[in-house]
């Protein structure tokens, strides 16, 4: 397909001395690095490290105070993203920019359909579509429903726009922070064929074993610096880990799984609602329960359901030994004892253009500021705690929530939820996107809620977390409970079980009993 024809000498992108500060905050200091054609090369660091500052800065998005930045040959004025996509660049962000409604055809042409006398030119614009999904390796049917494809599937056709715009260096933001594993390998596959063709990709992930999967060169940064950058071969896991965090290369440690003999704190008896079908959970006081399968398994939407966001069809509920009226809201579940972290923190969880302390405070406003009128101070001082148990710093409590990293805005969701008296936190993809350090601090607060006796119901789409952090696993697969695992089971078991399941209507056994004894 024809694309943006760079010098052939040409690397894809070249960043030189680039310095950035917000106020007297150094967010990029003297960063250096290039990217060369056909290759991937990989951005690690934790939250906070300068990766987003800085692809912001390569896209236009800002403007650098010095230093310049070059794609495929062309050097760029900072701040003039039209330039930077002119050049040839096209970034797909962890939040994807599909339009649900629209069909896959007009979502990879948005804004560029051809046309003939005033009208789309569909032959043409046919053409172009299935140039697109050649070159990335896909046969999507054009006229689907982009919002009846997977998340996968959704990232093919933010691929397949960029290469029908003809951008040849495309960055990829925790791309496979939503996928199982059969589609973080399809992804990669064609990350691939693009580099095999001349594309070069810029891959930014918290997921280590993805990167030296998958890239040819990796680049760490560290408080705005570049601290190394080398070819993938040189790198290993506990060498990135002490080139991120400094210091010694110690992974994340699991937390030991409780041995709880608890009283039964939560019963479902009979659950079913859109795509959930859950004859038996019990889950005991102090337990921390991972529920595992692929994309579609149903996780989020039975943590929906048990938090009143999903209506739910037939089921009963029990709290703490008394059946009580399924939650018809996500308020009425609070009431009750239960509350989520939704997976979508930006748009379900916090108020971006609110502080910190705001989005802690937020549902319990009263409480915070004594039934005075709020003041951000007042909000702060009742937040810090909270927020200094998560791991959050308490001085950046007045700064808006939107510009903090995915971690941080992870940590003022958990912290909005302590002392709140609740009996079931739900957690979904509390991890995504986030870093090794950011990790900790979550898994380690977590287990302390569990064994202050609350009960905890979390899901990943990263199956290892979950055979690491959970002290039992509900294997789901098309909505359906299809298997129990104790602690120290293994991501093989969860898929044998996932594998192996019956199909939806299929004659035999579909649920497993999930009581406890």
């Amino acid at each position: 397909m024809r694309t943006h024809d760079p010098s052939p000498a040409a690397d894809a992108l070249v960043v030189r001395g680039i310095n950035k500060q917000y106020g007297d905050i150094p967010v990029l200091r003297n960063v250096s690095l290039t990217v060369r054609a056909g290759e991937v090369h990989a951005l690690v660091g934790e939250n906070g490290a300068g990766k987003s500052t800085l692809i912001k800065t390569v896209a236009g998005a800002v403007g650098q105070d010095s230093g310049t930045v070059s794609i495929w040959g062309q050097e760029l004025d900072g701040g003039q993203p039209g330039k930077a996509a002119a050049a040839g660049l096209a970034v797909i962000y962890q939040e994807l920019t599909i339009v649900p409604e629209m069909t896959a055809l007009a979502n990879v042409l948005l804004g560029r359909s051809p046309r003939r006398f005033g009208f789309i030119d569909r032959p043409a614009a046919l053409a172009q579509y299935r140039e697109a999904a050649a070159a990335a390796g896909t046969s999507i049917p054009p006229g689907t429903r982009a919002g009846d494809l997977s998340t996968a599937n959704q990232q093919m056709l933010e691929i397949m726009r960029a290469l029908a715009s003809h951008r040849r260096l495309i960055v990829m933001d925790e791309p496979t922070a939503s996928l199982g594993p059969e589609d973080s390998r399809s992804l990669h596959k064609a990350i691939r064929e693009l580099t095999s063709a001349g594309c070069s990709v810029v891959y930014i992930s918290h997921n280590l074993d993805d990167v030296l999967d998958i890239a040819d060169s990796i680049t760490v940064l560290r408080e705005g610096a570049v601290i190394d950058s080398r070819p993938s071969v040189d790198w290993d896991k506990p060498s990135l880990i002490v080139a991120m965090l400094g210091g010694t290369p110690a992974e994340v440690q699991p937390t030991a799984p409780a041995h709880t003999k608890g009283r039964i704190a939560l019963s479902v008896r009979g659950l079913t609602a859109p795509g959930v079908d859950l004859p038996t959970l019990d889950i005991r006081e102090g337990e921390i329960i991972g529920l595992a399968g692929l994309v579609g398994s149903g996780r989020t939407r039975l943590l929906r359901t048990l938090a009143g966001a999903n209506r739910q069809t037939t089921g009963t509920l029990t709290l703490d030994g008394k059946q009580v009226p399924w939650p018809r809201s996500p308020r009425d579940a609070i009431r009750r004892g239960i509350a989520l972290a939704p997976e979508d923190r930006k748009d379900q969880a916090l108020v971006l253009d609110r502080s910190a302390a705001w989005n802690v405070a937020l549902g319990q406003f009263a409480k915070a500021s004594g039934r005075r009128p709020f003041r951000n101070g007042a909000l702060a001082g009742w937040a810090s705690p909270g927020a200094a148990r998560m791991g959050f710093d308490p001085s950046r409590l007045n700064g808006p929530a939107g510009t903090l990293s995915g971690g941080n805005q992870q940590k003022l969701v958990l912290a909005r939820w302590l002392d709140r008296g609740l009996g079931c936190l739900l957690l979904d993809e509390p991890t995504r996107g986030i870093d090794i350090g950011a990790k900790a601090q979550i898994f380690a607060t977590v287990r302390q809620l569990a064994d202050e006796g609350l009960c905890v119901i979390w899901c990943s789409s990263d199956l290892d977390e979950v055979t690491r952090y959970s002290d039992r696993i509900i294997v789901l697969a098309s909505g359906r409970a299809v298997g129990e695992l104790p602690a120290g089971s293994t991501v093989q078991d969860i898929l044998t079980h996932t594998y192996t399941a019956p199909a939806p209507g299929s004659i035999g056994p579909t649920t497993t009993d999930m009581a406890t004894s």
